[in-house]
């Protein structure tokens, strides 16, 4: 009777590790997938559109704008084509 008992015990024993184990890896997979399924919404978001900015309507303004740009560009915010595509809005507005 004694080893019958043993063996039950062992049983039991293994039966619980093995729930404990499969439950706590059932969690983390869960929780992996959800911030998977968090980190594809946030990639899948349509992007937040830069304000407008108002165009100059004075020559002076104009030449003020123009001179902003150059200056930002000479330091190395703006790239080429950025430059070029805002000088030509300012220009042809």
């Amino acid at each position: 009777m004694p080893g019958l008992l043993r063996g039950l015990a062992r049983t039991a024993l293994v039966a619980g590790t093995a729930t404990a184990v499969s439950n706590r890896v059932s969690r983390r997979q869960s929780g992996r997938w959800a911030r998977r399924d968090q980190q594809g919404y946030q990639d899948n978001r349509p992007e937040q559109a830069e304000p407008a900015q108002p165009v100059p309507s004075s020559m002076d303004d104009r030449l003020a704008q123009l001179q902003q740009l150059g200056d930002l560009k000479a330091q190395g915010v703006l790239s080429n084509a950025e430059f070029e595509q805002q000088k030509s809005r300012i220009l042809n507005s």
